[in-house]
């Protein structure tokens, strides 16, 4: 199996744990009875590392879609190669390293490794063009 498939399912998982995360923390800090509710009105705004996991989970989702896209091109099209393999793995584990950086509040190095996961889907792309 391509490497870059392989990166793929594993960034799957990598956002369904940080769903799995976010949704937790949302529900300890605004209860139970809110996350069974209908959820009508408008809730109090999310906090501290709530908000945090909140915000990493949407920033992943905002990715996610350019590196499934370039990944599953790159195979289709066989132009995956072992650049293109380390750009998905350097894409994966950036977006690993992101979450914790991100839910702690580290500045500076949190972007440092966005841009690192920015990297690897431009590097995926360019065999594309």
């Amino acid at each position: 199996m391509p490497t870059e498939i392989q990166m793929l399912a594993w960034a799957i998982a990598l956002g369904i744990a940080q769903l799995f995360l976010a949704a937790a923390a949302m529900t300890h800090q605004r209860g139970l009875k809110w996350n069974a509710s209908a959820r009508d009105g408008q809730p109090p705004p999310l906090t501290g590392i709530a908000a945090r996991l909140d915000r990493a989970l949407r920033n992943f989702l905002e990715t996610f879609p350019f590196f499934a896209a370039a990944a599953l091109a790159l195979v289709a099209t066989g132009g995956n190669d072992g650049a293109t393999a380390l750009a998905a793995q350097a894409y994966f584990w950036a977006r690993v390293a992101y979450v914790p950086l991100y839910a702690f509040g580290v500045p500076y190095l949190r972007s440092l490794v966005w841009a690192v996961a920015l990297w690897g889907i431009l590097r995926m792309l360019w065999p594309l063009f």
